[in-house]
Parts: C-alpha cells; structure tokens; sequence
C-alpha cells in the first residue's frame, strides 16, 4: 500500500525531518486502507490549519481554552481501547483521544501558532513540555501539570513502588511517539486477535529506527498464523541475530515454514 510505504520512507529519513503530523496520519490512511493516502495527510493537515487560525491569541492559554473549552477535546475514558483514538484524522473529527493524541493535537496545533511544545514520554500516560517547569495533560482537557504534579500523575497510574525518575520527563523524538502510537494499536489489536491489523501495525513498526527487533519476530509469527509461510520466512530472516535471538533457530524456524509451501 501506498501509506506503507510513505510511512516507511518518512521514518527511514533523518528524525528531524519527520514530520509527527503526517506520520501519525499516515498511520490513519493505512488502518483505512486508503488508496490516496495524501487525502488524509492533507485533510488532517488542513483541520489543524483551522484549529490553529480559531485561536483567539498565540499563548499556551489561549490554545489550551480553545481545543479543550470551545472545541471540546476531552480524553475518552469510556472507550480507551477503541482504535479510532490513535487515529490523528478520527480525533481530529471526533474531538476524543487517547493521551499520546490529544497531546499530538496540542504539540501541532501550538506549532502552527509559533509555539515550542514538546513530547514527554512519560511511562504509563503521555504528556506535553511546555518550557518553564509546565507538563500539559491533554487527557485531563489542558490541565497544566508542574513536576510535582507529573510524578503524583505517575504514582496514581504506577503504583505507590513504581520508581519514580526526573528522566521520565524528557522530551523524546518523532521517531518514539509514532514507535507508541503504534504500540498501543498493537496492544488493542493483539488483545482482540486480529491478526490481519495486527500485521500492518507491527510492519509499520518494525520500519522506525530504535524498535527492538523482537517487533519483527513477533510480525514473523502473525504472517505465518494467518498462512503467509514466504512473507513470514523473509521476515524472520531479517531478525538480527544476537543475544536476544539465536542465529541457527531463527534459520531452522524459516526453513520449516518455507517447508510449508511444499
């Protein structure tokens, strides 16, 4: 598919040349199975335009009361595990999400209105840098976190023993936040036993730089339970053999399964 291979392109270039609009929307035209990928790129590209120009002013206030109080951004706790909240171009049109995409509205939507924002990481619920000690939770409908408020966040998601690190508020890179929008469709999909989406997520995420290579391994074993013995023979064969995968099993394994088509 076209979004396949768009994706792939966008991601194999250097990381700061990714684009975590287009990224996450190309991620959107593929679960779609879109024919003209850039007519989603393009669409959700123009709804962040109009949601940037309907901000009455330029300051991190003025975006947050608008996406969060007029246009009504809320996170969706009653259907988290829903795919369409790790669709950029379905929480765009739905106004809901999950915290890794209402954050990735406010980072684009800050952008277009020349504001610096950045992506944390945090384990367990995703936030936005906003310089001068101010973490935003687009889940929470824009409430502005300190530090202090992010680890309290942390502790209530964590668990009181979960350890807690100033390193788990550094911002990370396109690369990482495309790498867990998909990992939370892989944890949606592999929990529902849909191998067919569960394919297309793990090949998208096996193309971005830094993704452990057990993503491909795991993609091998979906191609071969849904009988594509040759697609998951060729996958297996580009796990790199290491400490995490023994060489010799990895071409025993292939073999059998190209054995398969005999």
């Amino acid at each position: 598919m076209r979004a396949t291979e768009e994706f792939l392109a966008l991601v194999g270039g250097p990381e700061e040349h990714v684009a975590l609009d287009e990224g996450c929307l190309l991620i959107a035209a593929h679960a779609h199975q879109s024919s003209d990928p850039r007519e989603i790129v393009d669409g959700g590209r123009a709804a962040l335009d109009a949601m940037a120009s309907g901000c009455d002013g330029t300051g991190l206030q003025d975006v947050l009361d608008h996406l969060f109080g007029t246009l009504g951004f809320y996170g969706n706790r009653a259907r988290y595990d829903d795919p369409r909240n790790s669709y950029l171009d379905e929480v765009l049109a739905r106004r809901t999400g999950i915290p890794i995409t209402l954050s990735i509205v406010v980072i684009e939507v800050g952008r277009r209105v020349g504001l610096a924002l950045v992506p944390v990481g945090m384990p367990g619920h995703f936030l936005v840098g906003a310089g001068d000690g101010q973490y935003i939770d687009a889940f929470e409908r824009g409430h502005v976190l300190d530090a202090d408020g992010c680890r309290r966040r942390f502790t209530e998601l964590a668990g009181p023993g979960a350890r807690w690190s100033a390193e788990l508020l550094a911002p990370v890179g396109p690369h990482a936040v495309l790498a867990r929008v998909l990992a939370n469709l892989r944890q949606v999909f592999g929990d529902a036993g849909d191998l067919h989406n569960l394919d297309w997520v793990l090949a998208l995420r096996s193309g971005i730089p830094g993704v452990p290579p057990s993503d491909r391994a795991e993609r091998a074993n979906v191609l071969a339970a849904l009988g594509r013995f040759d697609e998951a023979a060729s996958e297996l064969e580009r796990v790199p053999a290491g400490d995490a995968f023994n060489g010799a099993e990895l071409r025993a394994r292939a073999a059998r399964w190209r054995a398969r088509l005999n």
